[in-house]
């Protein structure tokens, strides 16, 4: 009674959660017995400034080396401030970007002023995760004494190895970019990924008006979600049908390309060039973890987020199946069907291929069929398993007019090939499905045999891309040639 109990609890509870992507698995009752049912899942939103690294360029552009004054636009020629590294009260590096001000004081990063106009004054600020993160909210930039009349919002997917423009900002989008102005809510579904230059965070309204410069992603969901984001499912539909869209979203750094500061509403006055620069004193990035739909939880390890894998797979974004688990190729959870999803776990070989679903509780790990049943296995040999081998023929054989063509497998949950092939092929004589064009120098039905010349790397197992070696590759040890 309690047993079932503790069931019905974490049923009900599973039933609030589903639909949102909150649980990887949940302990159902069959007629079997308790098993885990398996969903699609994500970690919460959070704000990722408490995570991110920040660095600006180029070096000395923060304020401070040598201590030098500045004023405000509103009051130009009172030039009472000052800011000066090596005063505490003074200072302003960069980490004050993202503190928390808990004392209610403000505190902003700061450059120097425009005292060599007319050359550019430009910074760059990089922000960096070491982590493949999915936007779930605005961008949001504070500039204290004025926003930026031309600036771009950069991204990359790659750790900053590439980059790509995510927005550009300006005063007059024309004369900045060549581009028209456009604003996202104008932007039609089958466009909504288009960057597009904005005039809306660049005009002068006063440096205490409003500070913020934000990249909108709440409007690009709600033209899918709807203006209160109450219909996800259609949202979630869209990131699986539509080419780029949850790619779009996606990013391991940010860049803020800063072109040219406030003017006040005016042109630049040569005669007072201590009123122009550049202050940010917050960056919010509201985002999750991406974690491919296998994971629910993300953690912080040895300095950097990690998912927290479900489904038997593994790495920091669970992009490849656990070691063991590679009967099939690993693949991304999916949205589809709402309100659950398709977890799409990685499979042992010779685990039930259905749906992926359902998974009874183990007690020890599972681990593939190998055939290294002898303590002491010699270094190389033919790669061979009784519980793998290709199914034997029919005792009559049929004329080879009777033997129906291989019917390709759509579904590669039904391939077991230990990841050497993501083809196998439907034999419906034999009734047997078989892996098709296996890689790696490996052969059969399950592509569990070396293929003629190359031998069985024993140190490797079934799952590795190094399994099967060349003659020329093999070492025998004298203790394991046979008498």
């Amino acid at each position: 009674m309690l047993c079932q109990a503790v069931l019905l609890l974490l049923h009900c509870f599973a039933s609030l959660t589903l639909g949102q992507y909150d649980l990887c698995k949940s302990l159902v009752s069959t007629d079997d017995g308790a098993v885990w049912e398996q969903y699609a899942c994500q970690p919460k939103a959070q704000s990722m400034k408490d995570y991110m690294r920040v660095k600006v360029d180029p070096p000395g552009i923060t304020c401070g080396n040598p201590p030098e004054r500045f004023c405000t636009l509103e009051n130009p020629y009172l030039c009472s401030d000052e800011c000066d590294a090596s005063n505490s009260d003074l200072a302003h590096p960069p980490q004050l970007m993202q503190d928390r001000e808990r004392t209610g004081r403000i505190t902003y990063w700061q450059t120097v002023t425009w005292s060599r106009y007319p050359e550019p004054l430009l910074a760059n600020i990089s922000l960096a995760w070491n982590k493949s993160l999915e936007l779930t909210d605005d961008i949001a930039i504070t500039f204290e004494y004025g926003r930026p009349t031309i600036m771009v919002l950069d991204k990359s997917m790659d750790h900053g190895r590439t980059w790509q423009s995510y927005q550009f900002y300006a005063d007059d989008c024309l004369d900045a970019f060549n581009m028209p102005p456009k604003l996202v809510r104008d932007l039609l579904p089958a466009n909504i990924t288009r960057v597009i230059c904005t005039e809306q965070f660049s005009r002068w309204v006063g440096s205490k008006n409003d500070k913020n410069v934000k990249f909108e992603v709440r409007e690009r969901f709600a033209v899918f979600a709807g203006p209160r984001l109450l219909n996800m499912d259609s949202l979630y539909t869209r990131m699986e049908s539509m080419k780029g869209l949850r790619d779009f979203f996606t990013f391991t750094n940010l860049r803020l390309r800063l072109l040219r500061p406030a003017l006040g509403g005016t042109y630049v006055q040569r005669d007072n060039l201590l009123k122009y620069f550049y202050a940010i004193s917050n960056i919010e990035v509201p985002a999750r973890c991406k974690c491919n739909l296998h994971a629910s939880l993300c953690l912080l390890q040895e300095g950097d987020l990690q998912c927290q894998c479900e489904h038997n797979t593994t790495g920091q974004d669970c992009q490849r199946c656990k070691k063991g688990f590679k009967a099939k190729s690993w693949k991304a959870g999916s949205y589809l069907p709402t309100p659950n999803g398709s977890p799409n776990t990685c499979a042992v070989a010779g685990a039930p291929m259905g749906g992926g679903s359902k998974a009874t509780p183990p007690t020890t790990t599972p681990q593939p069929i190998t055939e290294e049943s002898t303590p002491h296995p010699p270094i190389a040999e033919e790669l061979t398993s009784p519980a793998l081998t290709e199914s034997p023929p029919p005792t009559t054989t049929p004329s080879p007019t009777d033997l129906p063509e291989p019917m390709d497998v759509e579904s590669e949950e039904d391939c077991e090939c230990y990841g050497h092939s993501n083809r196998c092929s439907y034999i419906d004589y034999l009734n047997i499905v078989t892996c098709v064009s296996c890689k790696h120098n490996t052969r059969g039905q399950n592509c569990q045999h070396c293929r003629l010349g190359y031998f069985r790397n024993a140190s490797a197992e079934l799952d590795d891309e190094g399994v099967c070696i060349g003659q020329s590759l093999c070492v025998c040890v004298s203790a394991f040639i046979a008498e």
